[in-house]
């Protein structure tokens, strides 16, 4: 077994008890905090932290840590392999009884994710991939969308975002939808069920790294907009922003969005 594969074993199987924990902890009745720039979290949120934390660095004590709960620290940018963990990503869902949240968590060695899970515990649906191993949901492959072009493509982006007047080159008439974890929707589009997810702002590299190795090994292409790929486990656990598309789309989405300045940080 390589290590990616036992390092996936492991991460899958904490997924699946940090999401009995998470339900559990919801059943039981949550205590809800403001963070400092108006987001919520729950003590569901620190509880599943620690119990992750717990479970994967007692079985790789030589691995780094980057998950939102916690608080950073530069010890990570000097080990090899990292974990990056969103212990609820979808929380306003998580509190309001809604399916969409799920527990991403991945393993980044030398810049880049080689083992995923992004777990929807309210779905029963669990994604996993490692590097050139593909991606599967439950068990089966799944594959993105072999859409290429971008009329009535489906899309998970904000609808007003993307029909607003600003734009350089207008877009087609498209189907948008929402979903609230930025991971569940990169997941839904590795597995084919919408063609790309657009956001235009810097995203945390715990919302989307997980989602972004489950997306290429399914053969979707993930970038920021101007078409620059990721690298993780930098001292700013950022990415720019966020195209996750079909490979036929990717093209054509960059196109629209190249000319946008990149956000400041």
């Amino acid at each position: 077994m390589t290590d990616h594969a036992a390092d996936l074993d492991l991460i899958r199987a904490a997924a699946l008890a940090a999401g009995e924990l998470a339900l559990a902890e919801r059943e039981a009745g949550l205590k809800i905090w403001s963070k400092s720039g108006g987001s919520p979290v729950t003590s569901a949120d620190l509880a599943v932290d620690q119990a992750l934390r717990d479970a994967l660095l007692t079985a790789r004590p030589e691995y780094g840590w980057l998950s939102e709960e916690t608080a950073d620290s530069e010890d990570r940018l000097s080990r090899r392999r990292i974990f990056v963990v969103d212990p609820i990503d979808g929380t306003v869902a998580y509190m309001k009884g809604k399916p969409w949240w799920c527990i991403p968590i991945a393993v980044v060695e030398d810049g880049r994710p080689v083992a995923a899970v992004i777990h929807a515990p309210a779905l029963g649906e669990t994604f996993v991939a490692t590097l050139g191993g593909g991606a599967t949901l439950n068990g089966k492959p799944v594959s993105a969308a072999d859409t290429d072009h971008l009329d009535d493509a489906s899309v998970l982006a904000d609808a007003r975002l993307m029909e607003g007047p600003q734009w350089d080159e207008p877009w087609p008439e498209m189907r948008f939808e929402k979903r609230n974890a930025i991971a569940y929707r990169m997941a839904l589009v590795a597995a084919g069920a919408f063609d790309a997810a657009i956001a235009l702002t810097p995203k945390w590299d715990w919302d989307v790294c997980a989602g972004a190795l489950i997306a290429n090994e399914a053969g979707a292409k993930v970038s920021d907009h101007h078409g620059h790929e990721w690298c993780f486990n930098q001292p700013d656990p950022r990415q720019n922003s966020l195209i996750c598309s079909a490979p036929g789309l990717h093209p054509l989405i960059v196109r629209r969005t190249g000319p946008i300045p990149l956000a400041p940080r």
